[in-house]
C-alpha cells in the first residue's frame, strides 16, 4: 500500500492512419500506447461502412467481413475523416434552441444557403453530419496465453447505442452516453475472431435535444469511438467492480469488491489487499466482499492537499487469480443544515459551466494532460470546480481533478422531461449506477446533478432518485435538478430530498451593489434549510472578436488542445456562424472598430461578472456559484458569455489576475451601494471578507484606501487586526470618506486590502461631479428636444444640441439595456439587445467627463430609459462619439451621442438626456457644450435635415411602429431573464 501523491499516468494514444481514399490527408501515424499485461488495445485501422438503410443487421453484416477498401482510424469519427453529409440548408440538426428557427428562409441568410457553402447562423456546424447506422469491424488475434481465460471488451467513450458481435454472436448492446461501454465475451478461444461493433447515434431516447450530451449546440452528434478501445483477458472468476469508501474520521477505507463469475458454477477463495484478507465466496452469477484497511498516516484529500491513496485488491481461489489497482482520496463531503462541509471544513464551490465543447474534434479529450491544461486554467482564473452541464467527462477529467485538487459536478446526460410512467427515471437510475461505477472512487466527484431543468413529472419522481442514490453510496451530494429542483417531498418547511440545490433566482442586478440574495433565496427555499449554489451565475455575454475566426482551422498553438485534429484531417466544427456575423457587421459599416467595440463590450461583461460573484460571495446561504461560463459556448444563437473563447483562450480584455480579486478563495468585500456621488457627499462602505482558503488567517491586519485614475492615493485607513476563520460575511469594519476635497469631475478606486502571508486584494471603480455645475448655455446654441425648432436654427447656421425625446423613437431605435443581453437575439427576440458602449475617449466632447472606452457604471447611472439612436440610414462615414454596442446577429449601428453638419448649421444629437437631475448628467452636458462653443465643433459629415426628419416619429405623420405590437414570443421557463438594473433615486 502506497500514500505518495499519484504520478501522472501515460496518456493513451490515438493511431492515426489513412484510408485508401484519405491517405494524402492524414499526418504519419502516432503509435499506439504499449498494452499492460492481459490487455491488447484495438487502436489502429479497421474496416468501416455506414448503413444509411439500417440494414446490417437483418443483412448479418457482422458475418462476413465489410469492404477492406473502406477504412476508417479509431480512436476517432466519423465526420472528421471525411463520411457523412455535407452541410445543407435544412440539415437536422440535433438543436431546439433557437426554438425551431427555420433559418434558410429568412432573407438575410438566403446567400448562406448555397450548396457547398452553406452556414448556419445558430451554431458552429460540423464539417460533416451524420445520424444513423455505422458499422465499425476488424480481426482480432487472441492469444494462446489467454487459452480458458475470460475476455472483456471496452469501448471507452461512444454514442449513443454499441451492439457487438464477436464473429456471428451477438455480445449486447449498451447506449450509455456517460461511461465506458462494457462487453463480456465470454471464453474465446485463442486464434483470429471478427470483431464488429454496430454503432447508432440516432435520438435513441426522447433526450431534450439542447442536452449537451446528444445536441449539435457543441458537436455532440459525432459517431465513432475516442479513449481506449480495448480486450482485456482476466482469470474466469475476476474481479468486476472495487468501490473504496474513505472514512476521513478514523482514517480507515472500506472496500467493497463485486466479483465476476464466467464459469457458471459456485467457488470460495480470499480478497486481499496488502497482508489482510478476508474469505470471500461465489455463486454461478458471482459474489461481493468487503475489506476495511487501515491509513494510519494519510492525508485528507482537498484542492489544497490533493494527495491520493493507492491500493491493490487481489482476488484467489479455484479459477480465481486477479488483481485490481484502486486510487482514491481520503474525502468526505456532507451538508451540515446551510452549509457544506468537506472533511468537516466550511466548503465554497467556484465553479464554471462545461457544456463538453471541444471544437476542433468534436469529441471530448480522453487524456489526462488535455483535462489537466483545462482544469490548470480554470484554477488561474481563481476556481476550484467544474459543472458539467448534461453530460459526464472521460475519466481522463476525473483523473486530472484528483492529481490537481479540483472538484467535479457532472450530471447524468440529460435536459429531459420525465414521462408519468416513469421509463425516463429509469433510464436515469441506469445511467447513475454506470456512472458511479465508472467513477465512483474519484475523489474529484464531489457532488451529482440527476440532469438540467427538470420537466414533466420529475416534482414527484426525482426526489426517489435523491434518496436511493444517496443512501446507497454517500461519497458525495446529490441534487436532482440543476436550476430547476423538486420541493420538498413533505411539503413547505419540511426537508428537500436533495442534499443540496442549484437556484436560478436568486442572481443578477438585485444583489449588486453592495446588496446580496438572501431574502430572495429564503423566499425560494420557504423556510427549509438546505446549502443552496448559484445557477449559471452570470450569462453576461460580450461582442465577439472576429479573429477567433482564425483559431477554427486547426493550425495554431492551442492552450488546452495542444493535440489539434487528432484523428481527424479537418477540424470539426465550421465558424458558419462567426462568419455570417462577421459579414453583417461589413454591412452595417462596423469592420474598422471591431477589436475596439468586443473589448469594450468585454470590459462591461467583466464589471457585471465583478458584482453578480461578489452579491453571491456576500449572500450569508450561499455555498457558491456555477458560473456561465469562463469560456464561450458555440450554439445556441452564439453564447458567448466567457471570459475566454471557446478555445480556452484569452479574449485580451480581462486577465485572470484581476478576475481572482473578486474569484477567490479569499475576497475582501465592500457592501458600496453607490457607485455615483457628488462632492458634497460622503462615501461610507461595510468592509467584510469571504475566507475559504486552507486554514484560519490569523491576526490578518486590513486598509482601505481611494485612489485617482493614475493610481495616487488620496484617502486611507486601516481595520483593527483580527483572525479570519473559514467562512463568509466577516466583517473587518467600515469605511467613511469625506469627497469634498477631492478633484471632481474625476474617476476613482476603492481598494482594500487583507494582509496575510499572502495579500487579498479588491477594488471598485466610483465616479465624483461636483456638486454645484454651470448651466448656461453659451450664445447661439439651443438645447431642444423639438426637431422643428432644431432644424430652423440649423438652417440660420446655429449650433444645436438636440436631444430626441424617447416618443419620437420607434424601435428600430432600441432601448438601452443597463445590463448585457440576455444570451442573444435568436435565443430572445424580445429582449433588450445591448453588450454595452464603445466610447470615442479621444473625442474633445467628453473631455470633461471622465470615462473608459466601455461602459461602466457611470454610464448605467445616466442610461435610464434611454434609447440608442440608429445611424444606418445615415452616411457610413459618421461615427457616434458614444455608440451602443447591439447583438452579434443583428450589428445595427447605434448612437447615443453623434455630430454631424446640416446645411450651415452644426448639430449634436444626444440621447441621453444631458438635463435630468443625475450627478453625471450636469457634468455630461457642460463637456458637450464646452466642445460646442470651442473652434473645436466643426463636424467632418455633413447630413441633409430631410434625411435627420426621416429619424423622428413626430416629423411622420400618421406612422405606425412596425415594431411596437409584434406578438409576444412564448414565454419558457430556460429564459429566466434576472433583469435591468434599477436605478436609485438622487438622494
Amino acid at each position: 500500500m502506497t500514500i505518495s501523491p499519484r504520478v501522472s499516468r501515460r496518456r493513451f494514444l490515438a493511431l492515426t492512419g489513412a484510408t485508401a481514399a484519405h491517405v494524402a490527408l492524414y499526418a504519419a501515424p502516432t503509435p499506439p500506447t504499449p498494452a499492460r499485461a492481459g490487455v491488447q488495445s484495438l487502436a489502429g485501422q479497421w474496416r468501416f461502412s455506414l448503413d444509411r438503410d439500417d440494414a446490417g443487421v437483418k443483412e448479418t453484416w457482422f458475418a462476413s467481413d465489410l469492404s477492406a477498401a473502406t477504412r476508417i482510424a479509431l480512436p476517432g469519427i466519423l465526420q472528421g475523416q471525411g463520411y457523412g453529409d455535407d452541410i445543407v440548408a435544412d440539415t437536422a440538426f440535433v438543436a431546439a434552441l433557437p426554438r425551431d428557427m427555420a433559418w434558410y428562409k429568412l432573407p438575410q441568410y438566403a446567400a448562406y444557403t448555397k450548396p457547398g457553402h452553406v452556414e448556419v447562423p445558430y451554431l458552429s456546424q460540423p464539417v460533416k453530419h451524420y445520424l444513423g447506422v455505422a458499422w465499425y469491424q476488424r480481426d482480432v488475434e487472441i492469444p494462446a496465453a489467454w487459452s480458458g481465460k475470460r475476455v472483456g471488451l471496452t469501448l471507452e467513450r461512444t454514442r449513443w447505442q454499441t451492439d457487438v458481435y464477436l464473429d456471428e454472436k451477438e455480445m449486447g448492446t449498451c447506449h450509455s452516453l456517460v461511461a465506458p461501454h462494457e462487453y463480456e465475451l465470454g471464453m474465446v478461444a485463442p486464434g483470429k475472431h471478427r470483431l464488429s461493433v454496430r454503432i447508432d447515434n440516432r435520438m435513441i431516447l426522447p433526450y431534450r435535444p439542447d442536452g449537451h450530451s446528444v445536441s449539435d449546440g457543441e458537436g455532440g452528434t459525432w459517431n465513432g469511438i475516442v479513449g481506449r478501445i480495448e480486450l482485456a483477458a482476466t482469470s474466469p472468476v475476476w474481479i468486476e467492480d472495487a468501490q473504496v469508501f474513505p472514512n476521513v474520521g478514523d482514517k480507515t477505507a472500506r472496500i467493497k469488491v463485486r466479483i465476476g463469475n464466467a464459469t457458471g458454477s459456485a467457488g470460495s477463495g480470499t480478497v486481499a489487499v496488502g497482508a489482510k484478507s478476508v474469505p470471500v465466496s461465489w455463486d454461478a452469477s458471482g459474489g461481493d466482499a468487503t475489506i476495511d484497511v487501515a491509513l494510519p498516516n494519510a492525508t485528507p484529500w482537498s484542492e489544497f492537499t490533493p494527495v491520493l491513496q493507492h491500493l491493490t485488491v487481489k482476488l484467489s481461489g479455484a479459477s480465481a487469480d486477479d488483481r485490481r489497482d484502486v486510487t482514491f482520496g481520503l474525502r468526505e463531503i456532507k451538508a451540515d443544515g446551510k452549509r457544506i462541509l468537506l472533511n468537516g471544513e466550511l466548503f465554497s464551490f467556484r465553479a464554471t459551466h462545461d457544456g463538453g465543447g471541444f471544437p476542433l474534434t468534436g469529441y471530448p479529450a480522453t487524456d489526462v494532460a488535455t483535462w489537466k491544461r483545462i482544469v490548470s486554467i480554470c484554477k488561474t482564473w481563481g476556481l476550484n470546480g467544474i459543472r458539467f452541464h448534461s453530460w459526464c467527462p472521460p475519466e481522463a477529467a476525473f483523473t486530472a481533478g484528483d492529481e490537481l485538487g479540483f472538484y467535479f459536478q457532472p450530471e447524468c446526460g440529460m435536459w429531459n422531461s420525465f414521462d408519468t410512467d416513469g421509463k425516463m427515471l429509469a433510464v436515469l437510475n441506469d445511467e447513475t449506477a454506470r456512472l458511479l461505477k465508472a467513477f465512483g472512487n474519484h475523489p474529484s466527484l464531489v457532488m451529482l446533478n440527476a440532469t438540467n431543468e427538470p420537466a414533466g413529472h420529475y416534482a414527484e419522481q426525482l426526489p426517489t432518485w435523491d434518496k436511493k442514490w444517496h443512501d446507497a453510496d454517500q461519497r458525495r451530494l446529490y441534487s436532482d435538478g440543476t436550476g430547476r429542483f423538486a420541493p420538498p417531498p413533505k411539503g413547505p418547511g419540511t426537508p428537500y430530498a436533495a442534499d443540496f440545490l442549484v437556484t436560478p433566482g436568486a442572481r443578477g442586478p438585485r444583489g449588486w451593489f453592495g446588496a446580496d440574495y438572501e431574502n430572495t433565496l429564503q423566499t425560494m427555499l420557504r423556510g427549509a434549510s438546505v446549502p443552496c449554489i448559484g445557477h449559471e451565475v452570470g450569462q453576461w455575454c460580450a461582442y465577439p472578436d472576429f479573429d477567433v475566426i482564425s483559431k477554427f482551422d486547426g493550425k495554431h498553438q492551442y492552450a488546452a488542445f495542444v493535440d489539434g485534429i487528432g484523428s481527424g484531417h479537418e477540424p470539426y466544427m465550421v465558424p458558419g456562424n462567426y462568419r455570417i456575423w462577421r459579414d453583417s457587421v461589413t454591412e452595417h459599416h462596423l469592420p474598422a472598430k471591431n477589436k475596439e467595440i468586443a473589448h469594450a463590450s468585454g470590459r462591461f461583461q467583466v464589471a457585471c461578472y465583478k458584482e453578480e460573484i461578489e452579491a453571491n460571495l456576500r449572500t450569508p446561504s450561499y455555498s457558491g456559484i456555477e458560473l456561465l461560463d469562463l469560456h464561450d459556448y458555440l450554439g445556441q444563437g452564439g453564447a458567448l458569455m466567457g471570459l475566454l473563447d471557446a478555445f480556452w483562450e484569452s479574449k485580451g480584455y480581462v486577465g485572470p489576475a484581476e478576475f481572482r480579486q473578486y474569484c477567490n478563495a479569499t475576497v475582501p468585500l465592500a457592501r458600496l451601494k453607490d457607485r455615483v456621488f457628488t462632492t458634497a457627499e460622503t462615501l461610507k462602505a461595510d468592509v467584510e471578507v469571504a475566507h475559504y482558503g486552507p486554514a484560519a488567517l490569523a491576526s490578518a491586519a486590513s486598509r482601505w484606501q481611494i485612489e485617482t485614475a493614475a493610481g495616487k492615493i488620496v484617502a486611507s485607513g486601516t481595520f483593527p487586526a483580527r483572525e479570519i476563520p473559514r467562512g463568509k460575511n466577516i466583517p473587518l469594519g467600515s469605511i467613511t470618506a469625506d469627497l469634498s476635497k477631492l478633484s471632481a469631475p474625476a474617476q476613482y478606486k476603492l481598494a482594500v486590502e487583507l494582509h496575510g502571508a499572502t495579500t487579498f486584494r479588491n477594488e471598485w471603480n466610483f465616479w465624483l461631479y461636483p456638486a454645484e455645475v454651470d448651466l448656461v448655455i453659451p450664445d447661439g446654441f439651443i438645447n431642444t428636444s423639438s426637431w422643428p425648432e432644431a432644424e430652423s436654427h440649423l438652417a440660420s447656421g446655429g449650433k444645436v444640441l438636440f436631444v430626441p425625446k424617447a416618443a419620437d423613437l420607434d424601435s428600430s431605435n432600441p432601448k438601452f439595456s443597463t445590463v448585457p443581453i440576455f444570451w442573444n437575439h435568436l435565443m430572445n427576440p424580445n429582449g433588450t439587445t445591448m453588450l454595452g458602449l464603445w466610447n470615442d475617449v479621444k473625442h474633445p466632447a467628453l473631455a470633461g467627463f471622465p470615462t473608459e472606452s466601455n461602459c461602466d457604471w457611470q454610464w448605467i447611472d445616466l442610461a435610464g430609459d434611454a434609447r440608442s439612436l440608429n445611424l444606418d440610414s445615415l452616411p457610413a462615414g459618421l461615427e457616434p462619439i458614444i455608440q451602443p454596442i447591439d447583438d452579434w446577429n443583428r450589428n445595427w449601428k447605434l448612437g447615443m451621442l453623434y455630430e454631424c453638419r446640416v446645411g450651415a448649421g452644426r448639430l449634436m444629437v444626444c440621447s441621453l438626456d444631458p438635463q435630468s437631475s443625475r450627478p453625471g448628467a450636469l457634468s455630461l452636458r457642460r463637456s458637450i457644450l464646452d466642445y460646442m462653443a470651442s473652434p473645436a465643433f466643426n463636424p467632418r459629415v455633413e447630413v441633409a435635415a430631410a434625411d435627420l426628419r426621416k429619424l423622428w416619429v413626430s416629423q411622420r405623420p400618421g406612422y405606425v411602429d412596425p415594431g411596437a405590437n409584434q406578438p409576444v414570443a412564448p414565454s419558457s421557463p430556460d429564459l429566466v431573464d434576472p433583469g435591468q438594473i434599477r436605478r436609485k433615486p438622487n438622494q
